[in-house]
Order: C-alpha cells, then structure tokens, then sequence
C-alpha cells in the first residue's frame, strides 16, 4: 500500500502566517503539522509515500522533509499546478500510484488515534474477501473506507448518508440540508477503481473535483465504501484557534525533558520540554510546554499550553495557550494569550502595559503595543 499526503492548499484561513510559509509546515509542539501525517503513515506500516505540493510552497515543504529517510520512508514528489480539489491531486498523481491501494491524508490534519488500526480493517477486508476466490476482483471488499467523526455543524463539511443497517449509501458536500451529522475527516483509503470513476466526475460549483463525488460514483456503480466513526480528537489546523487547540492536545502528550540550562532562580512544573542550547533565566516554566532550541527564556512566565520555537526571546513576560514560531522576540508584555505569532516577529511593549495582547502576526513584523 501506498500513502499520499496532500500538501498544496494555499492556507488561505492562516494568514498573514502562511504568506511566507506552507501551512503544513506551521509547527505543532514545535514540530511541523506535516511531520505527524508522515510519522503516522510509517507507524502503519506505510514507507512509499507521495506528497502532493503546489508551485508557490512545494520548494520550502521539499526542503523540509527531504527524501523521507529521517522519517524511514521514501518521499515521491508531485506537483499540483492548480489547488483543483481533492479528486484532482489523486488525478495528477496517477502515474504515482499505478494500481496500488493507497491511504490518502490531508497535510493539515491531526489524528488522536493514528492510522495503522485504519489501515488494517480495510486490508483485513479485502483480504478476508479474496480468500473467498470468487472471479478475478475479491467480491464484497471495499473500493474504499472512509473515516468520519460526529460535528455540530455538518454543513461545512462532506457529509456522509448511512441506511439502517449502517452502511455508507450517499456523500454530499457541504449541504444546506445534512444527511447525517458525520462528516468525513481528511483520511481515505482507495483501491484502483477510484481512478476510473474520477475520470467520470464533472468540476463542482466551485470548480474543483470532489473527492465525495468520486466516492459517490463508485457507490452509484456498485462498489463497496467502508467506514469508521473516529475514536478520539480530530483537528483541522487550518485555522489559528483549532491549531491553539491541537497544540494544547499534543503538549499534554509530552514527556517531560530538561536537556539544557534552568538557573537556580527559576521553576520548572509539569510536563515540559527543553531543548539544547535553551537558558531559563529567572524564571517559570508551567507544562505542558516546550522551549526550543537556543531560545532564552529571561524575567519570565511561559505556559501552560505554549510552543515557543528555535532561537527566540521571551524577556519580562507573560506567555500561555500560544505557538511561538522561530527566531521571535517577546518583551515586555503583561501577558500574550491566545497568540500565534510568525518567525522572526517581534512584539515589545510601548510606554503603556496592558492586561492581555491577543494576535495573529506573519513573518518579520515588528509590533510595539501601546
């Protein structure tokens, strides 16, 4: 089985952060989102992956993760030329894929419960069906399986129909009118029949090819769609405050580990990472948190639920629920909450101090709050 892994979304709903960088690679627990879909596929025993990029983002993302082998994977890139919908990546990485079966996961998403128990189910299907050796195609096994979770507001979504007995009889996209309150997270598993009914498909709306199509015309000729409610938390990073959310699930996940300098003036409570070359200089450090890499953390209060990144600054003040990304300064702020705040940023305080600063900042801006 292969693994495809969609990276080329413009990251519209992260700006001004993703005007100089590719969402996927916004950090979680100061690892990129990226990353945990790429761990995930090898936990499941997935090691040939393709990652679809766009023109604009796909140079940084390759740079990034290389050639896959840090991950033991193997690393396939193809480009996108156009964001044309989720159905179109799978069209564009055709000659990729061959005739595999493949588990398609959207760059941006972050699982709980990973992939490999997924993954199993559909192949124990299809299996257990072939060992029946009924014709040449394994009768009764799935062309697809599908993971979906319960949401308050399904018509943002692609929601799925299931009849009484529980199987998937229907798909819509973000309908007015939901089926069901199950909409489909960002993970699929497909055999080679997805191939021949995408080519069948015609542009939504909006102008794009519709994975939910494509799934719903391999139901409308007969095909079998499994499915799976997901056990545990499923997020969608490609908004500030569901990615705040997911940082705070994955930092209480952390184990603690203090592998650089705490002062005898400064406190260290809970689950909290520091890396290498990070100084805590009279200060506190509340988990679940993690200081990156030859950041100095100075007259300060970090955390609980912060991420702040390689080689920044936190001086005389007050950080918590935040992701600090790379090469930022903090200084002299009563307190920053609720923050995500873009590389090489600086945020120092003018002559006036007040009680919180809540923001959204891009790369290399310089704020002074009055």
């Amino acid at each position: 089985m292969k693994g495809l892994i969609l990276s080329g979304g413009a990251g519209t709903r992260l700006r001004p952060i993703t005007h100089t960088s590719a969402k996927q690679l916004v950090p979680i627990a100061n690892q990129p989102i990226l990353f945990y879909g790429i761990r995930d596929m090898a936990d499941a025993g997935i090691t040939d992956i393709g990652i679809v990029i766009s023109p604009v983002t796909g140079s940084e993302i390759r740079e990034a993760v290389g050639d896959g082998s840090d991950f033991g994977v193997t690393v396939t890139w193809i480009e996108q030329p156009e964001p044309l919908g989720l159905a179109h990546a799978v069209l564009v990485a055709r000659d990729y894929l061959v005739d595999d079966e493949f588990v398609m996961y959207l760059g941006d998403n972050m699982l709980e419960q990973g992939l490999a128990s997924f993954v199993e189910r559909f192949d124990t299907a299809r299996r257990a069906a072939r060992s029946l050796k009924l014709g040449e195609a394994p009768v009764g096994a799935p062309s697809a399986q599908i993971l979906l979770a319960k949401v308050d507001d399904p018509s943002s979504f692609g929601v799925a129909n299931l009849d009484a007995e529980g199987r998937v009889i229907g798909l819509v996209e973000k309908p007015d009118d939901p089926p069901s309150d199950l909409a489909l997270v960002g993970v699929y598993l497909f055999d080679a029949s997805i191939h021949e009914v995408i080519e069948t498909i015609t542009p939504s709306e909006r102008g794009e090819l519709e994975i939910t199509d494509a799934i719903q015309a391999l139901l409308d000729t007969g095909r079998v769609v499994h499915h799976e409610v997901l056990t545990g938390w499923w997020i969608d990073t490609g908004k500030k405050d569901p990615l705040l959310e997911c940082n705070r699930l994955v930092l209480g996940t952390l184990e603690r580990r203090i592998g650089s300098t705490v002062d005898d003036s400064s406190s260290v409570d809970g689950r909290v990472v520091i890396e290498s070359g990070a100084r805590i200089v009279n200060s506190t450090i509340r988990g679940p948190a993690i200081i990156g890499e030859n950041t100095v953390i100075e007259d300060s209060h970090v955390g609980p639920f912060s991420s702040i990144g390689p080689d920044c600054r936190i001086v005389r003040s007050e950080v918590d629920n935040a992701v600090v990304l790379r090469g930022a300064v903090v200084s002299d702020i009563a307190r920053l909450t609720d923050s995500l705040v873009g590389r090489d940023t600086v945020i120092r305080r003018g002559d006036a101090r007040p009680r919180a600063v809540r923001m959204m900042l891009g790369d290399n801006c310089h704020v002074e709050v009055e």
